[in-house]
């Protein structure tokens, strides 16, 4: 893809296909981040799922497995995602998920990602949640929620209610990394579980 001589993002990402999309997030050099990693973590799972997930941004490991939500907090999510018969593997895509976070690229030293970094980054998730076309996204953790609501309250108070991103219902829940440090939270957790999967029923 061609590159715009200032912002150094590839051009036309809003026409893209997953291929491309996926060509052009590697080359990206529009922020700071790309000086760092070790690979970007375009996302995960079956481009014909009717679950978007979305992260915040991708830790040591994501960065040098190239995938999302990997380790324990992985294995929490993929324990959340069966409970509610959902698999981010080979399924029938009305019970397979796509994994995708807000910021392609490891900030150094697992940093917050910073406001530029995040809006920069914005027009990748837009292009794959226009392909991938799902009945709702589940937002996991703060910088996710806030980047895609334009909030900054906290999580606690967003959740528990139905918002819109890009026209597409949206669920806020706390992210398993913080649930495995408050496991007290797990119920709350799994009350924004049911209320996406009543909510994606009636998306259908």
């Amino acid at each position: 893809p061609r590159l715009t001589a200032s912002a150094h993002r590839p051009v036309g990402i809003e026409t893209m296909g997953w291929d491309a999309l996926r060509t052009a997030a590697a080359g990206c050099t529009a922020c700071k981040l790309c000086e760092g990693r070790k690979q970007v973590v375009f996302g995960t799972g079956s481009t014909r799922a009717q679950w978007l997930i979305v992260g915040e941004a991708p830790g040591e490991q994501e960065d040098l497995q190239g995938e999302p939500f990997v380790g324990k907090s992985g294995q929490l999510l993929d324990s959340m995602l069966r409970a509610i018969g959902l698999s981010r593997g080979d399924a029938d895509p009305r019970q397979q998920v796509y994994i995708a976070n807000t910021i392609k690229c490891r900030p150094p030293g697992n940093r917050n990602p910073q406001p530029d970094e995040l809006a920069q980054c914005e027009a990748f998730l837009i292009r794959q949640l226009a392909l991938l076309q799902p009945r709702i996204i589940l937002a996991m953790g703060r910088f996710a929620v806030q980047s895609l609501l334009r909030s900054d309250e906290p999580v606690g108070r967003l959740r528990g209610r139905v918002h819109h991103y890009q026209g597409v219902p949206l669920i806020v829940t706390y992210h398993p990394a913080y649930l495995l440090r408050n496991p007290e939270d797990k119920a709350r957790a799994w009350d924004d579980l049911c209320l996406a999967v009543e909510t994606a029923k009636r998306a259908t």
